[in-house]
C-alpha cells in the first residue's frame, strides 16, 4: 500500500507557547498534543503572534497550530 492511501486523518488546533522562540512555541504544542492524542503525523502554522514586555521585547510567543491524527 502507498503512504497515504487509505488513510483518514483529523485535523484540531492547540496554541503552544514559549518564551524562548517560535520554533520552541511549536514543539510545546506537539509534545503536548502527544501526550492526548495518538499517532500525530503533521502539523500546520495557522498563526504566529506574541506577547512585547514593558521593555519593548518580545517576552512571550504564541504560534496557533492545527495536527494532524489518524483515525483509528
Amino acid at each position: 500500500m502507498t503512504y497515504g492511501q487509505g488513510r483518514i486523518y483529523k485535523k484540531v488546533e492547540v496554541i503552544g507557547t514559549s518564551s524562548a522562540g517560535i520554533e520552541d512555541a511549536i514543539q510545546q504544542a506537539v509534545t503536548r498534543a502527544q501526550q492526548s492524542l495518538e499517532k500525530l503525523s503533521w502539523f500546520e502554522v495557522q498563526e504566529v503572534r506574541g506577547h512585547i514586555g514593558d521593555d519593548g521585547k518580545v517576552n512571550e510567543y504564541q504560534v496557533v497550530i492545527k495536527v494532524a491524527f489518524e483515525l483509528k
